[in-house]
């Protein structure tokens, strides 16, 4: 178990009880150890490294999502964001073509840091369809919003321009010391209702349980801002089968969060992870049950939080109820369609350094486990993954058979400041999908699915 450094408001608070799935064998609180023979497959391409240093603005790679051209689907972009460090563009080859500062903190405004990223296309900014990325400001408690160009795209030039209404208001946060809490806007996830055709954001809230349907509202001065429709709290306590009750430990006053989240597309279901729990699916309007489908290995394990090392102790025996595939902290979600509804859920198992597959039809049920190693001649693998998205379309020669983009948190070489000690080093790799497919025995769809039909 690891820490973690005018429309009406409908809030849904959800009591539910979970059923344990079979025991497990006592698994400590540590990453858990990699099974002999697990699938690798190596990296094909890498960004620029990021420093989380004065030296590198505090930039922390965290999330990407990957901009499909409509036109040249090699000039296709990379948009992820670096936290204090704002958000990148880069190009297919991992050359980066854009930096965006986060807002620069003044008065009783706070510092932005941009935490998720997520698309949404064919909005309409002054009657012209745009496509946009929308951004969790964790900073503010806002949602950034900034429109692709696709000819300074397919020219090799910066894409990004920023949209936000300048007097978008907080997601969660009623008054300035609120958003000074940082319980704020966090993980975010997209999705276009096609009964409307209107466009929302699902966002979670930082240290505590909720998650906010937000509808994107276009400006007559060609900006984007939002109003809030609903929320939905998640249990924070939970029934183990011996009729205890079990919280995941963390720091006094947070609650397990969300942050890793993906909208099926075509069917409108949230999949929603909550960090030390497990994955939620539920319907995007964050309305019905939500269903806890798969759990980390490390639920209902006892741990005390202690504040001298301020890190979770095992403070009794595995009660046995923890899941098998995924350990904490579940973090990156994405959806590999392919045709007639079927495909894989991807979830980055940040504990163990894995990525697990689920069917995306039926019940979820588990399909494959693999990790993301070196090239032997190219980049490093990735270790402790936060942020994940796969695209099944071909994007050029290098990745004719779609594209898996991930957060590596531990990138390597080691890089050292003056000092002699060693820089925070984070980037993003590029894996060819069809190299996952080949390792795990997962299939190759690239023309089941479209992101812009």
């Amino acid at each position: 178990m690891h820490l973690r450094s005018g429309h009406r408001l409908l809030t849904v608070t959800t009591t539910l009880l979970c059923t344990a799935l079979p025991p497990l064998a006592l698994l400590p609180l540590a990453p858990v150890a990699l099974a002999a023979g697990l699938p690798v497959v190596d990296a094909e391409r890498e960004t620029p490294a990021l420093f989380d240093d004065e030296a590198g603005s505090n930039s922390n790679a965290d999330d990407p999502a990957i901009w499909l051209h409509p036109t040249n689907h090699g000039r296709s972009v990379v948009v992820a964001t670096a936290k204090e460090g704002g958000l990148r563009a880069y190009s297919l080859t991992g050359r980066q073509l854009q930096s965006i500062a986060a807002p620069v903190g003044s008065g009783s405004e706070e510092a932005g840091r941009f935490n998720n990223v997520d698309l949404a296309y064919g909005v309409r900014l002054a009657g012209v369809p745009s496509d946009l990325a929308v951004v969790s400001d964790r900073g503010r408690d806002t949602l950034r919003t900034y429109r692709i160009d696709p000819a300074a795209a397919a020219g090799g030039r910066a894409p990004l321009t920023d949209v936000s209404d300048p007097a978008a208001p907080p997601v969660f946060s009623s008054s300035p010391d609120e958003v000074g809490d940082q319980a704020t806007a966090y993980g975010l996830a997209t999705w276009r209702d096609p009964a409307s055709g209107q466009h929302y954001a699902l966002v979670s809230r930082r240290h505590t349980t909720q998650v906010a349907l937000v509808r994107l509202v276009t400006t007559p001065a060609g900006t984007i801002t939002y109003t809030v429709e609903r929320r939905l709290t998640l249990p924070s306590s939970f029934r183990l089968p011996d009729g205890s009750s079990w919280t995941p430990c963390g720091e006094p006053g947070e609650l397990p969060q969300v942050e890793g989240m993906v909208v099926d597309a075509q069917t409108g279901v949230l999949y929603a992870g909550q960090e030390d729990v497990g994955i939620w699916r539920m319907p995007a309007t964050l309305t019905g049950t939500p269903v806890l489908m798969d759990k980390v290995r490390e639920f209902g394990v006892p741990a005390t939080f202690d504040p001298d090392t301020e890190e979770c102790e095992v403070s009794g025996p595995d009660p046995g109820a923890g899941g098998k595939h995924i350990s904490a902290d579940v973090e990156g979600l994405t959806i590999y369609y392919r045709g007639n509804g079927r495909g894989y859920l991807l979830a980055s198992s940040q504990g163990d350094d894995t990525f697990v597959v689920y069917q995306r039809a039926g019940g979820n049920e588990y399909v494959a486990t693999f990790r993301i190693g070196p090239d032997s001649d190219g980049p490093d693998g990735s270790e402790q993954c936060d942020g994940a998205m796969v695209l099944n379309v071909p994007l050029g020669p290098d990745f004719d058979e779609g594209l898996l983009v991930v957060q590596d948190g531990v990138d390597t070489p080691d890089v050292r400041d003056p000092a002699g000690e060693v820089r925070t080093n984070t980037n993003f790799k590029f894996v060819e999908w069809d190299d996952v497919a080949d390792e795990t025995g997962l299939a190759v769809d690239t023309s089941g699915w479209h992101p812009r039909r």
